[in-house]
């Protein structure tokens, strides 16, 4: 039996949990050499395992016990009252479970608050920026990441993609507050919720016949496809950053980046893979990010959804432009023709010629007393209005998936 028939036989027996050891008897041909060193992580060291082939082993046997046994509706009903940090788990919840988020809610021991602290005033200073580029360069990034538009296309998830990217960005907003993973912030419940998400995603998509027709893995969302998408966040960000000449000052930039790293290890990833400085995020990107952009079915459908979110509102008739827009701008050429997006005649030229002469103005404008707290109202105002209208003004909150999309 080869090996891609051993770990399908082995899925389908419900050996989930035992196909994490794979990746040290995996066949070389199988995969190429995951050669970024965990010297350069916030580690430290570790033990170089491909993280294409780890996955989740705290968070996937117990939503997989959660799942087989039906209990799935009731524990997000219970989760659903479960929105602080620090606040007490609802009563009955079943104990694997409680065991679990116990553990998982805990910051890791190396988190600086002070850091956290510092890159909330670097959201405050330029939450703007940071919006728009997790809208358009994160977001429609992800459409081209061929793994994770294939996973949400497949997955429930993308039968309803506002919600989709509601919950989505409640993650965005919520690593830009003061009190993030303070007992009263969000994002550790946030983080905790999304990891019980992939899970389940991780046990019903390879149950898939669409997915398995498409996806050439065997079980999604690996702690490597985790890591993509941190650096289409993160990475890409500040890179953007960079490259728009947006000035940040050290401490501002260690400090996003930290808020970055606790981030990636709430939502599961283990410490040897989170890069420990930006120089490291990069040489990471290169290797795991940049080189499998690709465009897919799945994502270029799921790139029209995205470009026509405003629909609601206007019709698309001046949002859907104007997002294209702005992703040919963030994105570049390449990756708009492969969404098949045009170029477009008033805004791309907008774009070009004035968002660089904004950003030197709204930069000036800093110089001034009370300009800090004024742009952070306004952008908070914004930040606030697109989560109640991507989720029709609820509260937005992160399920466990019981099925996969609807066909």
């Amino acid at each position: 039996m080869d090996e891609l028939s051993r770990r399908k036989a082995l899925l389908s027996g419900g050996a989930l949990s035992a196909l994490g050891a794979l990746g040290f008897t995996a066949p070389a041909h199988a995969r190429k050499a995951w050669t970024w060193s965990a010297q350069g992580s916030v580690a430290g060291s570790g033990a170089g395992v491909d993280p294409r082939w780890m996955w989740d082993e705290e968070a996937d046997p117990v939503v997989k016990g959660l799942l087989e046994r039906g209990e799935v509706p009731r524990v997000n009903e219970i989760l659903s009252t479960w929105t602080k940090n620090g606040q007490p788990l609802p009563d009955g919840l079943p104990n694997d479970l409680r065991d679990f988020i116990e553990h998982a809610r805990q910051v890791p021991a190396w988190t600086d608050f002070d850091k956290l602290g510092q890159a909330y005033d670097f959201n405050e200073r330029r939450g703007l920026y940071l919006g728009v580029l997790y809208g358009m360069a994160s977001g429609m990034m992800s459409t081209v990441i061929p793994k994770e538009a294939r996973a949400v296309y497949h997955s429930y998830g993308g039968a309803n993609m506002k919600d989709r990217i509601a919950k989505t960005a409640k993650l965005g907003y919520d690593i830009g507050t003061h009190n993030s993973y303070s007992p009263d912030g969000e994002m550790a419940v946030t983080c905790v919720k999304t990891r019980l998400t992939h899970a389940g995603v991780r046990h019903l998509l390879p149950q898939s016949p669409h997915w398995n027709a498409a996806a050439p893995e065997d079980i999604p969302i690996s702690q490597a496809d985790i890591m993509v998408t941190w650096h289409s966040l993160a990475t890409t960000v500040r890179q953007k950053l960079t490259e728009w000449e947006v000035p940040v000052a050290p401490e501002d930039s260690e400090a996003y980046l930290h808020s970055w790293q606790v981030t990636g290890h709430m939502l599961g990833v283990s410490d040897e893979y989170i890069p420990a400085s930006w120089e490291e995020a990069n040489n990471q990107a290169a290797q795991v990010l940049t080189p499998i952009l690709a465009p897919t079915p799945e994502g270029v459908n799921l790139a029209d959804i995205l470009l026509d979110l405003g629909a609601p509102i206007d019709g698309a008739l001046l949002s859907r432009p104007v997002l294209g827009a702005f992703t040919r701008y963030t994105l570049g050429d390449q990756i708009a023709d492969w969404l098949s997006i045009p170029r477009e005649p008033v805004w791309s030229p907008l774009l070009e010629t004035l968002w660089r002469p904004f950003i030197i103005a709204r930069e000036t404008g800093l110089n001034f007393p009370g300009s800090q707290e004024t742009y952070f109202l306004f952008d908070e105002f914004l930040r606030k209005a697109v989560l109640i209208y991507l989720n029709d003004g609820k509260p937005i909150n992160i399920e466990i998936p019981t099925t996969n999309r609807p066909s």
